[in-house]
């Protein structure tokens, strides 16, 4: 007997108006776990963003005494230059420059100290690499002559990491077990279907109707149920982006993590793709197992 796709569309419909409150309920549960999975894309693609501008604004310091003659401060320039995970050039900082930005920093705190620019200590300053090789350049050059202090921010760039890690792993949790929640509801609302069918079931089996002919429509149910729940949901994805980059505006929150973690909208029509995806494997795996499980052909 071959199967039409009227016949698929016209029945598939039937079963979704008939358990019409089971099918909102698998859709919606479909839509949340499917945003949380969204939300864990986006937030590891922000991370990987933001982790590009820590690389290329991680600045080390190197210190100088401000008493650190001509040769000990080129010294640590010709040491620095030869570093492969340093980026080049390192820029060195004289005494006036460093004392403007020790005013601008530290206002009337700095000018009431009483501290000359010819007390204000000079600097070289660069970019490491990877951010996790400002520890190494740290230790380098930390007691050298005439270096003060070595600085670089580590702790900001490690407090950012951890909670970024924390909420991919808590979204990730959250959006498996609701997915699963998603296939057992499915797989519920499939197997109403086929009980409110088994009688007809039975009598199309009885008449010549092939195991494809009986399963197609139950299995194109599950899949529209996962396809409209993830579309819900990848609007839902794609609103977040939207706010999170007006929040992350980079010119009224200059710096901010999420300024950092701004990403374009082809990044999110990708993940957006993904969601979908997974919305209909969802559905359909949900599908199958109902009928393998419930009907008997």
């Amino acid at each position: 007997m071959p199967v039409s796709a009227q016949y698929v569309a016209r029945e598939t419909a039937s079963n979704l108006w008939r358990n019409r409150l089971m099918t909102v309920a698998a859709v919606m549960t479909v839509a949340v776990s499917l945003s949380l999975v969204g939300a864990a894309l986006l937030l590891k693609q922000g991370a990987a963003q933001a982790e590009g501008e820590w690389q290329r604004g991680t600045q080390v310091v190197v210190w100088m005494q401000p008493t650190a003659s001509s040769a000990e401060v080129r010294a640590i320039g010709t040491q620095l230059k030869t570093l492969s995970y340093v980026d080049q050039p390192c820029v060195y900082r004289n005494h006036a420059f460093d004392y403007a930005e020790a005013k601008r920093l530290l206002g009337q705190v700095y000018i009431e100290a009483g501290v000359t620019a010819a007390q204000t200590p000079t600097s070289w300053r660069c970019i490491p690499v990877h951010p996790q090789d400002a520890t190494a350049v740290i230790a380098k050059f930390s007691g050298q002559p005439g270096v003060i202090q070595v600085t670089a921010p580590l702790q900001q760039i490690r407090s950012e990491e951890n909670v970024i890690n924390i909420l991919q792993i808590v979204f990730v949790v959250v959006a498996v077990v609701l997915l699963i929640s998603a296939s057992v509801l499915i797989l519920n609302t499939i197997r109403m279907a086929i009980f409110a069918r088994r009688r007809e079931v039975s009598v199309m089996k009885l008449v010549g109707a092939t195991n494809w002919f009986i399963r197609l429509p139950f299995m194109t149910e599950g899949m529209i149920q996962g396809l409209i729940g993830s579309g819900v949901a990848a609007t839902l994805v794609y609103v977040l982006h939207v706010l999170l980059n007006n929040a992350g505006n980079p010119v009224s929150h200059p710096g901010s993590l999420l300024a950092q973690m701004r990403m374009s909208g082809w990044a999110v029509f990708g993940t957006d793709a993904v969601v979908v995806l997974v919305g209909v494997c969802v559905g359909t795996l949900g599908s199958a197992i109902a009928i393998r499980r419930f009907l008997d052909v």
